[in-house]
């Protein structure tokens, strides 16, 4: 399919083919007809890309404190090189869809194939979006009126926030698209407008609606205007929709309003604003946010759960419902608005005039569009038969770790795979990736692909991985493997019944061998995997298990592990993390979503106390700052118990400053200790002839990715053992217990348990 994207590097727009995204539980997927062109906020958009480097940081100084921090905790280059791949992420423009359902996802009850809607989705032929951000559109309504749905539900929401009363005046200030629909809904409110701009066209057509409007500029005081025709008094209130850097809007609002007058902004001014205009008058002042109550609120947008009517009565949802209403019932004029209707191919024609003076631009799709789930593109060495690698996910890990990664060891995937198609795209146009698609078992299926490389959100690791799994595919996910018990039970099954000879990798069905419990957790090796031939498909061998975690090869922990030695004993190892504070309505901290931090990350330190120590964790105890902490919580400490004697405390906090190191890791062994910190410089006390090393931050990803691509090329052992990647994770899941329990807890005993119950469950 075709969709309109922006660089935010140079500000090109472009219209590319991207995969059509599959329709998602709580979505639909909606062919398109046509959209509408916000010609204020996309040129806003498109001419923050098109500006230099100096210009974009004078636009979004906010910014630059973010890059100084990371340049300290992180490097210069690191820093640099982060801020670029985010410049180089391709933007979906648009925002008012219209067009017909071609499938729904599970859970929407209510729509059915070949309703229209009326929806946020971006300009693209296809788009998939939430339950939430579409309504339905009716009969009496043409797909061109039915596109400033949305924006009609921005406008909307400011007035409501207004709170018109029938015989108020009610300054507009702005007369584009969100303007003119703004006055008119005043107006059907009961209220007399009065509205002004600096163009005479936009003028004139806010005068054909009735409003009080006039030319600002030149001899034209807006403030004395407004004062002399509301006899002295001032306006009611004032709505602004303008969009300007200019702190003048503020200012005369606030001079131009009554006593306790109302300021409602919707567009984006500046604002310095002069104390003594709203101390004298004790004006009130509010930000409208977006479409209304709901907009971005995750669990009502994305979890489809939905505010109670009687106590919120205008959702974003409600309010679109409410604005087709009134195009439906004529009382609403939106077709003298329409500047220009151009075909989806020609979306140049506007793009390259953002700023003539138009209202409101629409662009007509074919009927035509083509639905392909998976876009190939050009390579030089075409598409492999075998031992191809997939990425699975296109955020920012991906994005910032993954494929620079692996181009730095000279490892190209062959497909990745992305939700929507957009990100996917255009990280395989930039790394040479020879296949795009929105279809993860369409990867599984490829006979060219022998491995996949999971790092979508962590409600999908398990599922993904045992799929994989079971196509024969060799798997590296991202931590965490799994959120709860039951998903490690069900891993940790699968190996089982393969090495009980109880599941056959060439037919993925489930034997009938004998089982065998001596252990719960089973060996991952070499055992039946043979070297990798181009005859030799990978769904007949036994295919290895990897988790990211990188740490464990980061040259600096490769070095203390060969300074420690084979046989140390018992030692003590203390791991600090300061992870600094993520907001709380992050899907980080969402337990369904992301599991929390301590399962998300602190993992990252159960597996270094492991590879350190020599030794798996016999128990665990946690204990977190504050009454209450749960399995949400991202200030805690976990003590370790290893089996062969040693200790390890891991520090994970969020409460710490940004300018000491993130992280720290002190080994005690022998009379001896080792200092790592944040993966740049290691210290050693009482070594003979080693006292430190220092570089450039390495974490171990490119190392991790290395050795899991030529695991999968020579058939050699897995990147981390079976036994360990399990126990760490047990033990991360018996930490939350731990926490919840106040006790010692041991992981492999939770293991045993929750094992069993998948057994009596199935």
């Amino acid at each position: 399919m075709k969709q309109i994207l922006q660089s935010l590097r140079n500000g090109e727009t472009a219209l590319e083919s991207v995969p059509v995204p599959q329709v998602s539980a709580g979505s639909v997927l909606v062919r398109t007809r046509r959209s509408l062109v916000s010609l204020g906020s996309e040129r806003t958009l498109v001419e923050f890309g098109r500006a230099g480097i100096l210009a974009k940081v004078r636009q979004q100084p906010e910014k630059v404190k973010v890059v100084l921090d990371k340049m300290r905790s992180d490097g210069v280059l690191p820093t640099l090189e982060a801020v670029f791949h985010k410049l180089d992420e391709p933007i979906p423009l648009g925002y008012c869809n219209v067009g017909e359902v071609v499938a729904v996802g599970a859970g929407v009850k209510d729509l059915r194939v070949g309703d229209r809607l009326a929806s946020n989705g971006p300009h693209a032929e296809y788009v998939c979006v939430p339950r939430h951000l579409a309504a339905p559109v009716p009969d009496s309504v043409s797909d061109e009126e039915a596109t400033f749905t949305v924006i009609g539900s921005i406008a909307l929401q400011g007035v409501r926030l207004v709170r018109p009363e029938l015989g108020e005046t009610v300054v507009v200030v702005g007369l584009g698209l969100v303007g003119l629909l703004a006055a008119q809904l005043l107006r059907l409110s009961g209220c007399r407008v009065i509205g002004y701009d600096f163009d005479a066209n936009k003028v004139n057509l806010a005068k054909s609606f009735g409003i009080d409007a006039f030319v600002a500029g030149g001899e034209s005081n807006p403030v004395a205007r407004v004062m002399n025709s509301t006899g002295g008094v001032g306006a009611d209130a004032v709505v602004i929709t303008a969009s300007t850097r200019s702190n003048t809007v503020i200012a005369e609002s606030a001079r131009m309003s009554r006593k306790r007058g109302r300021i409602v902004l919707v567009g984006v001014v500046g604002l310095e604003i002069n104390r003594s205009d709203f101390y004298e008058k004790e004006l009130t002042f509010q930000v409208s946010c977006s479409y209304g109550p709901g907009r971005y609120d995750e669990d009502y947008e994305q979890k489809g759960l939905d505010y109670p009517l009687p106590y919120v009565r205008w959702t974003e949802n409600r309010n679109f419902q409410a604005i087709l209403g009134m195009l439906a019932d004529r009382r609403l004029e939106v077709t003298p608005m329409i500047s220009e209707v151009v075909a989806l191919e020609e979306y140049d024609r506007i793009y390259n005039d953002l700023g003539g003076g138009k209202i409101a631009s629409l662009l007509r799709y074919p009927d035509n569009a083509n639905p392909a789930t998976v876009i190939r593109l050009t390579r030089t060495g075409g598409y492999p038969d075998h031992g191809g690698v997939a990425v699975v996910g296109a955020g920012n890990f991906t994005r910032m770790t993954v494929l620079p990664g692996l181009k730095k060891v000279g490892s190209t995937p062959v497909s990745i795979v992305s939700a929507k198609g957009v990100s996917g795209t255009g990280l395989a146009k930039k790394y040479g990736i020879p296949q795009s698609t929105t279809v993860y078992e369409d990867v599984l299926k490829d006979s060219g692909v022998a491995g996949v490389i999971i790092t979508t959100r962590h409600d999908l690791h398990a599922e993904m991985a045992l799929a994989a799994l079971k196509a024969g595919k060799h798997v590296l996910v991202e931590k965490p493997m799994c959120l709860n018990w039951k998903e490690l039970a069900e891993i940790t099954r699968f190996y089982q019944d393969v090495s009980d000879g109880r599941w056959d990798m060439e037919d993925g069905e489930t034997g009938s061998a004998a089982p065998s419990r001596q252990s719960p957790i089973p060996n991952q090796g070499t055992t039946h995997q043979e070297p990798r031939t181009k005859d030799h498909a990978p769904s007949t061998q036994i295919p290895t298990l990897s988790v990211g975690y990188n740490r464990r090869f980061s040259p600096f922990v490769q070095r203390m592990k060969a300074l420690l030695g084979p046989e140390t004993g018992p030692m003590n190892i203390v791991l600090s993390m300061n992870a600094g504070a993520i907001p709380r309505d992050s899907w980080v901290h969402d337990p369904e979503v992301g599991g929390g931090r301590i399962l998300g990350e602190a993992c990252h330190y159960i597996d270094l106390a492991i590879y350190l120590s020599g030794s798996e964790v016999e128990e665990v105890m946690m204990s977190a700052l504050g009454p209450g902490a749960d399995a949400t919580t991202d200030n805690a400490s976990i003590t370790l118990r290893m089996a062969n004697g040693s200790h390890a405390v891991i520090h994970y906090f969020a409460n710490g400053h940004k300018s000491f190191s993130k992280e720290r890791i002190e080994v005690f062994s022998g009379n001896r200790i080792l200092l790592l910190d944040n993966f740049r410089r290691l210290t050693a006390y009482g070594f003979r002839r080693f006292s430190k090393m220092k570089g450039r931050q390495d974490k171990g990803h490119a190392e991790q990715f290395k050795r899991f691509c030529e695991g999968i090329e020579r058939g050699t052992e897995p990147l981390i053992p079976l036994s360990e990647i399990i126990n760490s994770t047990a033990t991360a899941l018996s930490a939350l217990d731990s926490l919840a329990e106040d006790r010692w807890v041991r992981p492999k005993d939770q293991l045993a348990d929750a094992l069993r119950e998948t057994t009596a469950s199935s």
